[in-house]
């Protein structure tokens, strides 16, 4: 229906037909009425001619001319917007509006689109503007960024590098002769594909924001996503940068593996799991080349399904506290993994938790030698059940001798059969990536991008405090623990987490927070020395020791003195800098059923099964039941029938009629708070 009505309501209308190209892309411009009356089949590759006969419309201005003709990019697009949304709509279309660009977006759920995800967006604009920086700068051409003055180094630390600053002043007296900027094909600048595109979005901001492009291709296998992506091309005025295709993702990957026909960026936002796209991503890349993947399969990841997650990413997850991080490791271990069948390997820049998913940036190499260092980068994690503690098992050895590498199996296991600290036994989970997933000096470089123009993106303020923390992690240091969870463990009193700190400070070992959890706490001391402190903070905060079972691991692990004396005294450097700024790290909900939507249907709509079911479930904990017809209607289990000599009660909330019913509505409500507490 969308196709029929499109060459109704628009003067130009799309032309499809055969290509012969090796990419096999759509190819989208202007054409005949006629010819696009015959409608739009599933994976036939489309190519566009222009109408020798038709004039051609003259398309919305880009940023770039709108800044040539002296107008700014701001101006010209609030003055077309009520021209535009007029002229280019269709019936049942709203305008979706998100950083530079605006998308013209269906009502029903015939496209995916989840507003939520703008930081992930973004996030992903302004890592990819900083790789073009550097990898451009190789081949002589410098960026130019709308807004961006000077360079600033965004340091956390108190401290001033001036040796920092001197060779930068060096490095910027040296500048391109070719400059490229936002909206203008540049030549020797990046390919990239979106291979899950959906309404084309991130791909039209990626040709709006992102400068030094040479071509940005928008794939889906949906054709009604291909039409509306060329369509949202045409709008936004990006046609000359952004192709749409309507291709599988694997295929198209896997056509585009030779050298020269690789992707400088490649981005995989799936819904749910990316598993079935990364052995063409890895191969797909350039050398040095940008992969950008997305997760939101997280209860697979977080160790709901350990089995499915051995059978998408050939690692075992496990529920614990530090499963978020976990999730991260899990999927940089693939990548890694199937990267190395090609003898290639991975080098993650930024890997973040986000919300309800995952985000990880990596540059794939090759390199024969260097692959045979993937074996000692993973490790097997083993988790107590009873207490939390973990250690890791590299999964192989090297030894580094002058010029020579030696590598060999690993020795092991770190535990015993039973855990130390409590006596119960370990799960093991893994393997994973063991080696550090961030680049901080790159990390920097985004920070101080983003803290220096606030006004690129809307999410500045959350990018700038998430990148923050993740500078100040310990990047040697795999996992964390939770301050909440280790007083769990040993029923006291939870410490401040400044105190925590302050203390294992004390003690001589490292710690900082995390950016995937708000009270984790990294840090290289052992286990044993976490418990020394917490008991020592236990005699300070004494529990019911005869509550206490002599199987629980509370008690095994108070029954045995501390090694060390804890000093809880709140030290300076405890604090971080990122906590002292009251940078925005962990936002709150931003609205409301903002988890990962319903996935997009062809007939469209949402089932309103889908939409009660998450009505009822959202804040639960939070409303209470006040009303006597919202009390579930069936009999308890958990409470047994009370016989008295007059008559016989039964304690379940019951409306069916009978000589059990509650009669008054004052007897529903004490019921139903009988129930609650019962349970």
């Amino acid at each position: 229906m969308l196709v029929r009505l499109f060459p109704l309501l628009l003067s130009h209308h799309l032309h499809p037909s055969c290509t012969r190209s090796a990419r096999q892309t759509f190819r989208w411009s202007l054409g005949r009425g006629a010819a696009a009356s015959r409608g739009l089949r599933s994976m036939e590759p489309l190519q566009t001619a222009q109408d020798p006969e038709t004039p051609a419309t003259k398309l919305p201005p880009t940023p770039a001319e709108s800044s040539a003709e002296g107008t700014s990019p701001a101006k010209a697009n609030t003055a077309g917007d009520q021209e535009k949304t007029v002229a280019g709509l269709l019936p049942g279309e709203t305008v979706v509006k998100e950083g530079k660009a605006a998308i013209c977006f269906p009502s029903a759920n015939e496209v995916f689109y989840n507003p939520v995800q703008e930081f992930n967006r973004d996030l992903t604009c302004a890592v990819i503007t900083e790789f073009a920086r550097d990898l451009l700068a190789q081949r002589g051409v410098k960026i130019v960024v709308p807004g961006e003055k000077e360079r600033v180094v965004v340091s956390l630390s108190d401290e001033t590098n001036e040796a920092d600053a001197q060779t930068e002043e060096k490095n910027g007296a040296e500048e391109p002769a070719v400059t490229a900027t936002v909206g203008e094909k540049c030549e020797n600048g990046l390919r990239v594909l979106e291979g899950l595109a959906a309404s084309g979005l991130r791909s039209v901001r990626f040709a709006l924001e992102v400068p030094g492009l040479q071509s940005v291709t928008a794939n889906d296998f949906s054709t009604k996503a291909a039409t509306l992506i060329a369509r949202n091309a045409q709008y936004n005025g990006v046609s000359h940068l952004l192709q749409a295709s309507c291709r599988d993702a694997s295929m198209l990957m896997y056509e585009m593996r030779g050298k020269k026909e690789r992707y400088d960026v490649i981005d995989l936002d799936p819904y749910g799991s990316p598993a079935s796209f990364l052995d063409a991503a890895v191969q797909a890349v350039s050398e040095g080349g940008l992969l950008c993947v997305t997760c939101t399969d997280m209860a697979v990841m977080a160790g709901n399904s350990g089995e499915t997650c051995y059978s998408k990413y050939g690692s075992v997850s496990i529920k614990s506290r530090y499963c978020h991080e976990m999730a991260l490791r899990i999927i940089l271990h693939s990548l890694d993994q199937r990267a190395g069948v090609y003898q290639r390997y991975i080098q993650p820049l930024l890997s973040v938790s986000v919300d309800f998913y995952i985000r990880v940036f990596v540059r794939v190499f090759t390199g024969q030698v260097k692959v045979k260092n993937s074996v000692s980068k993973q490790a097997l994690v083993y988790n107590c059940v009873g207490c939390g503690s973990f250690h890791l098992q590299r999964m192989g050895r090297r030894t580094i001798n002058g010029k020579h590498t030696k590598y060999s199996a690993a020795t092991g296991p770190p535990v015993g059969p039973e855990c130390e600290h409590c006596g119960q036994r370990h799960q093991l989970g893994g393997p994973m990536w063991a080696e550090p997933i961030h680049d901080l000096p790159f990390v920097q470089k985004v920070l101080s991008a983003v803290s220096g123009n606030p006004s690129r993106f809307g999410t500045s303020k959350r990018i700038e405090g998430m990148l923050s923390m993740v500078t100040e992690e310990l990047e040697d240091v795999p996992l964390y623990y939770t301050v909440d969870s280790l007083s769990s463990t040993i029923h006291c009193n939870t410490p401040p987490l400044l105190q925590f700190r302050s203390a294992l400070l004390h003690a001589g070992h490292r710690v900082s927070l995390s950016h995937a959890c708000k009270n984790a706490v990294k840090t290289d001391a052992p286990p044993a020395a976490l418990w020394d402190i917490m008991r020592c903070w236990e005699k300070a905060n004494p529990v019911k020791r005869e509550k206490l079972s002599e199987t629980s691991p509370a008690f095994k692990i108070l029954s045995t003195e501390p090694s060390l004396e804890a000093c809880f005294t709140v030290r300076e450097d405890a604090n971080p800098q990122s906590r002292k700024r009251h940078l925005t790290r962990f936002q709150e909900n931003p609205q409301a059923f903002w988890g990962p939507k319903a996935r997009a249907r062809s007939c469209g709509g949402i089932s309103s099964d889908l939409q009660d079911k998450r009505k009822k479930c959202q804040n639960k904990r939070k409303n209470q039941i006040t009303d006597s017809s919202q009390l579930k209607d069936f009999p308890c289990k958990k409470f047994r029938q009370v016989s008295s000599p007059t008559h016989t009660h039964t304690h379940t909330g019951s409306h069916t009629k009978g000589p059990c019913e509650l009669r008054t509505h004052e007897e529903k409500i004490h019921s139903a708070s009988f129930l609650k507490i019962g349970a």
